[in-house]
C-alpha cells in the first residue's frame, strides 16, 4: 500500500477522519481493566487497533471511550510524515499531566512510529511505558504485565509471517455496516519517499479462507459492506494445502500437492460470491499490479465498487525514476486508459500526488498538473514532500525545494482538483445512483447519508429509511465533495 497522507483534501468527513484519531468505544464490562486506544494515520491503522482491542480482551480488559478511565493508554501511530509524529508528541504531553494525576497509568506507543524509533522513544519521551511495532500485537498483554512491574517493555520485531489471521477483530467506531478486513501486511516496493517498508516489513499474504469467513461472518452479522485492505492489495497472493483449509498449520509436505495460486482477482471474486448485498472495496493499488483479470473481475460483478485508488505520486518520468515508482507517465497514462476501457468512464478513480519531491523542476511540476488534468481524478491526497529519515530518499538526494515552493505547487494541484471533482460529480447530476445508508447526516439529522459504487457521500431526506438498506437517489445537485439527491 502506497502512502495514504494525513490530509485529504476533497473530503471533509474524511479529512476530519484522518486529521483527528479515532478512539475506542465505551465497552460495558465490571472488575475489568479498561484500555483506551487512539489511533492515527491510514485505514491499516484503524484496522491493527481492532486487533490490539481483540487481544487485549482476551486478556481481560475492556475499551473504554474516555483516556481518563483508562489504566492502559494505546497511542496507534503513523510515521509517513514529520507532522503526523509531532501530532503524536504534543498528545504525550496532554498524557504526561494525566500520567502525573494517575501515576499507575501505562502509556504505550504502538505502530509505524514506534517501529521507527524503537527504543529512542523511551529516551524521548519519558511518559511512554511500551512500545509495540506492527508485527508484536499478540505480545502486547505480556508487555502490559512487564510495564506493571516497573519495566520498560519492548517489541519491535518484524515477523515475515505474521498476519493475525486468526484473530477476529473487535469493531471500533463502528457503524455497524462498512467494515475493514486486513488481507495482507508489508510492503516490497520500496519507494523511496515512503517509511512504510521500513516499519511494517515484508509484504506476507494471509490465506484467503480466513478473509472469506470474516467477510461472511461480518454480513452474517448486518454489515453490507466491506474493504480489503493491504499495502498493496494487488500484488496479494497465497498459495497453501488441503490443511489450511480446515484451519490447520500449513506445514510443508503436509500435502503433496500444494493448491493453485490465489490472486487478488481470485480473491475478490470469492468475497464478492459471498452474497449480492455485500459490497466489496479494496485500498490500496500500486500501479505496476493492478492487472486486467483484477479489472475484468471488477467489471464481472455488480457488487464490487468501481472505484480504483490508483496513486501516481508524480507526472513526470524523471521524478517517477528517483522516486523509484517502477512505472513512468507513458506507462501510468496507458493503465488508467485500461480502467476506461473495461470499467467505463464512470469508474471512480484517486490519487496521491506530492509537490515539491527532491529536485523537482517548474517543469516537471506541470506535468503533475497535465496528468490530473487528462485523468480527471475524482479524488485525492495531496501533500507537500516530507523527507523520512532511513528513506532511500533520505540517503540518495537532498531535501532541496524551498517550503514556500512545495506549498505555491501543492495550493495549484489542489485547485486544480478542486476543479475535477467538481466536474467529475456533475456528471451523476440526472442519475440514479445506489447508495448503502451509513447512517444520518452530519449536519441535519433530518437527512441520511451513505457512499455510491464511486465511494462518493451522497446526501438524502430521511424518509422512513434507516442505516444499512440500499436506496435508488435520484442525484439533483452536488458540491466538489458531496452528491444530493432525493430517494425514487
Amino acid at each position: 500500500m502506497t502512502l495514504i497522507p494525513e490530509l485529504t483534501i476533497l473530503q471533509p468527513a474524511d479529512k476530519e477522519a484522518i486529521d483527528l484519531p479515532r478512539t475506542s468505544e465505551e465497552e460495558l464490562a465490571v472488575g475489568k481493566k479498561r484500555l483506551y486506544i487512539e489511533s492515527y494515520g491510514c485505514q491499516m491503522n484503524f484496522a491493527d487497533s481492532e486487533i490490539v482491542a481483540a487481544v487485549m480482551r482476551n486478556a481481560g480488559f475492556a475499551t473504554t471511550s474516555s483516556a481518563e478511565d483508562a489504566d492502559v493508554i494505546f497511542l496507534n501511530t503513523c510515521a509517513i510524515r514529520e507532522n503526523a509524529e509531532q501530532k503524536v508528541r504534543n498528545r504525550l504531553k496532554h498524557l504526561t499531566g494525566l500520567k502525573r494525576q494517575k501515576p499507575e497509568l501505562l502509556v504505550g506507543m504502538l505502530g509505524c512510529m514506534a517501529e521507527r524509533l524503537k527504543t529512542k522513544l523511551l529516551e524521548e519521551e519519558k511518559v511512554v511505558d511500551i512500545v509495540a511495532g506492527p508485527d508484536a500485537y499478540r505480545d502486547i498483554p505480556k508487555l502490559v504485565e512487564e510495564a506493571e512491574s516497573g519495566q520498560k517493555a519492548v517489541n519491535v520485531f518484524l515477523s515475515r509471517e505474521e498476519t493475525y489471521a486468526d484473530i477476529a477483530p473487535i469493531r471500533l467506531n463502528s457503524n455497524g455496516v462498512t467494515a475493514f478486513v486486513s488481507i495482507m501486511r508489508g510492503c516490497d516496493n520500496m519507494c523511496s519517499f515512503c517509511v512504510v517498508p521500513f516499519t511494517r516489513g515484508r509484504e506476507r499474504s494471509r490465506d484467503p479462507y480466513s478473509i472469506v469467513r470474516e467477510a461472511q461472518d461480518l454480513f452474517d452479522k448486518g454489515y453490507r459492506e466491506v474493504t480489503l485492505l493491504g499495502q498493496n492489495v494487488d500484488s496479494y497472493k497465497w498459495q497453501g494445502t488441503e490443511s489450511t483449509e480446515q484451519g490447520q498449520p500449513d506445514v510443508a509436505n503436509s500435502v503433496p500437492n500444494p493448491e493453485p495460486v490465489v490472486t487478488f482477482a481470485n480473491l475478490l471474486e470469492r468475497v464478492a460470491r459471498i452474497h449480492p448485498d455485500l459490497r466489496v472495496r479494496f485500498s490500496t493499488s500500486h500501479p505496476k499490479d493492478i492487472t486486467d483479470d483484477v479489472l475484468h473481475t471488477m467489471a464481472k460483478f455488480d457488487n464490487i465498487c468501481k472505484y480504483i485508488h490508483l496513486p501516481a505520486q508524480s507526472g513526470n518520468s524523471r521524478v517517477l525514476k528517483l522516486m523509484n515508482r517502477t512505472y513512468d507517465r507513458p506507462w501510468y497514462i496507458g493503465k488508467i486508459d485500461r480502467i476506461r476501457e473495461i470499467l467505463g468512464e464512470d469508474c471512480g478513480i484517486s490519487t496521491d500526488m506530492i509537490s515539491g519531491f527532491c529536485t523537482e523542476t517548474e517543469e516537471e511540476h506541470q506535468e503533475s498538473l497535465s496528468l490530473m488534468d487528462y485523468v480527471h481524478y475524482d479524488y485525492a491526497y495531496m501533500f507537500a514532500y516530507s523527507e523520512r529519515p532511513g528513506t532511500l530518499a533520505a540517503k540518495k538526494y537532498a531535501d532541496d525545494i524551498p517550503e514556500d515552493i512545495k506549498k505555491r505547487r501543492l495550493n495549484e494541484i489542489i485547485a486544480r482538483q478542486l476543479e475535477h471533482s467538481a466536474e467529475r460529480n456533475q456528471r451523476h447530476i440526472g442519475q440514479v445512483q445506489r447508495v448503502l445508508i451509513e447512517g444520518t447526516s452530519k449536519r441535519s439529522d433530518d437527512f441520511l447519508c451513505g457512499r455510491n459504487d464511486q465511494n462518493k457521500m451522497v446526501v438524502f431526506p430521511k424518509g422512513d429509511f434507516q442505516k444499512g438498506q440500499y436506496v435508488n437517489v435520484l442525484v439533483t445537485e452536488c458540491t466538489s465533495a458531496t452528491l444530493r439527491g432525493e430517494v425514487v
